[in-house]
């Protein structure tokens, strides 16, 4: 169950030393009664979030240009040699545990042909989306089980290094003790400030933080002027139970609301989450690109500008083409590099087969197909972040816990041959090939063998990392180390074999390094040869 102790409800919220609250800012700066955001107005909602979007001061180090920008170090050092991160969708979307974290949008689906099946289910279930919408599973995402330090325990031993939860999905519910909006999970639902729970946690074990935003597709506008049509999230709402969005507070919810209003309310949300919290990584969903160049680049320049003030290295990971490549770090959802990339990279992909949130019916992972797309991804100078999905009760399921401590034993014996490491001259050769970009770029319907091999380097050392046990006096042929224009690349001082103490027979012959199998692989799912190179040869090896 992952639950040790009890937890008083709505836990203070982290603050920076010697700031002064935002509530109590508001209440300073604001001539209005302040109570509780709460019972507070749409209006005055507004009025507060344009309080919390800071313009960049002159004397600081990054202003909003993008020439600004490209001087901050895109991918820290510490976040190269970190390799695996954990995060986690959950939210109200967990409750009805049904289809998967879009449901907010499907259950309105009355007179859509790709979401009629979620609406059938919800008026079989629930009733009429009209009588019972989507804040209704509000209160029911209780979160009673939850124990931040027991799920950020587990994540340790997975030997994730950096972990976190989706601040705000799609659905406008944000997981943190929030002033911006009254619709956050230490206000209602859980009343936990889960993103602060979770980021004390990390903090203990010295790991990094991780915040995730999806909430720009909660308010998209028709990109033509002329036709002014609101396609956020909920736009099935508009369209077939428009009398829903006659509640001001259910419309903030919704993102049901002039874009310039929107605009100021998804900065001012990353703006606090930044001064409360410092993440050390902020990572965007797709709809980036929906927003003004100006407010990214004014939003980019207070997160670095707030990093550098507390000494922080940080990143943005963005999709497509949201960001510049030399801004941010490039995510590839469920997906990879088909070669080795010159520029580090991250993927988002999750323990499941189908959905990213918890549903009855969720289909998990071999740890095998994890572990071999986690070392294909380092091969090729990525970075993972892979996905759980626990239920609305803060249980995370032994099945998906399972994974998780797989994958981390796994780690636990060959962790020298993926953190701290760097890519080879190749990131690997055999039959299994993967593709390059979104949701393409992960083998699992080909799944890898022993005849798949991944490299990695640390310093004068390589490692050979082979997808699957070999038969026994077999001959793996490490290509990397064939020679080229009659001489080989590399001098290889020895070859060892990891979490075995059976000496290997090897030799380095024009079609590379020649390994004879051992009689007893020490794992089933990966097995790793370390390659000592002399010094001399591996210096020329070219730095990624």
């Amino acid at each position: 169950m992952l639950s040790r102790a009890s937890h008083s409800r709505r836990p203070a919220a982290p603050q920076q030393q010697n700031n002064t609250s935002f509530r109590e800012h508001l209440i300073q700066e604001q001539p209005i009664v302040f109570t509780t955001l709460r019972a507070a107005s749409a209006a005055t909602v507004f009025a507060l979030a344009l309080l919390a979007c800071p313009a960049a001061d002159a004397a600081e180090p990054y202003q909003p240009t993008w020439e600004s920008l490209r001087t901050h170090t895109p991918a820290p050092e510490w976040f190269r040699d970190a390799k695996l991160g954990i995060y986690f969708h959950w939210g109200v979307y967990s409750v009805p545990a049904f289809g998967n974290e879009w449901y907010p949008r499907t259950m309105f689906g009355k007179n859509n042909d790709s979401d009629r099946w979620s609406y059938d289910h919800h008026v079989q279930t629930y009733g009429d989306p009209a009588e019972y919408p989507y804040e209704r599973f509000v209160p029911q995402f209780t979160a009673e089980h939850f124990d931040a330090d027991a799920w950020v325990e587990l994540f340790q031993q997975a030997g994730a290094r950096f972990v976190g939860p989706v601040a705000e999905h799609h659905d406008g519910f944000a997981m943190w003790d929030s002033d911006v909006t009254p619709w956050n999970a230490a206000d209602r639902g859980p009343q936990r400030d889960i993103l602060g729970e979770i980021a004390a946690a990390a903090r203990q074990r010295d790991m990094k933080l991780v915040a995730t935003f999806h909430h720009a597709r909660n308010n998209l506008w028709q990109k033509d002027p002329a036709k002014d049509e609101w396609t956020g999230h909920y736009s099935h709402v508009k369209r077939d139970f428009p009398q829903l969005l006659d509640d001001p507070e259910r419309a903030l919810l919704y993102g049901y609301m002039p874009r310039d209003k929107f605009l100021t309310f998804w900065r001012a949300k990353l703006d606090e989450v930044i001064d409360r919290y410092s993440p050390d990584i902020i990572y965007f969903d797709s709809w980036l690109d929906e927003i003004p160049e100006d407010q990214r680049q004014q939003f980019v320049a207070h997160y670095f500008n707030h990093a550098a003030a507390h000494d922080q290295q940080v990143l943005v990971a963005f999709k497509q083409e949201d960001l510049p490549i030399d801004v941010g770090v490039l995510d590839l959802e469920k997906g990879g590099m088909a070669e080795l990339a010159e520029r580090p990279w991250l993927t988002d992909d999750t323990v499941s087969y189908g959905s990213w949130c918890y549903t009855r019916d969720l289909r998990i992972k071999p740890t095998k197909v994890v572990l071999h797309s986690f070392i294909d991804i380092i091969s090729k100078n990525g970075q993972l972040m892979l996905n759980v999905s626990p239920k609305a009760d803060g249980t995370i399921p032994a099945e998906q816990q399972s994974v998780l401590r797989e994958l981390g034993a796994w780690l636990a014996k060959y962790g020298e041959a993926v953190y701290e490491t760097r890519p080879f001259v190749m990131y690997g050769h055999g039959p299994t090939q993967t593709g390059k970009g979104h949701f393409g770029g992960i083998a699992t319907d080909k799944p890898y063998t022993a005849d798949d091999v991944r490299y990695t380097r640390r310093g004068a050392t390589v490692y050979a990392i082979q997808l699957g046990a070999p038969q026994p006096g077999s001959t793996i042929v490490l290509q990397a180390f064939a020679k080229q224009d009659d001489a080989a690349p590399f001098d290889v001082k020895q070859v060892k074999l990891l979490g075995s103490d059976e000496p290997i027979k090897w030799s380095q012959t024009d079609a590379g390094v020649e390994i004879t199998a051992p009689a007893n692989p020490p794992d089933e799912m990966a097995v790793v040869y370390r390659i000592d190179l002399n010094n001399r040869r591996a210096s020329q090896i070219h730095e990624r």
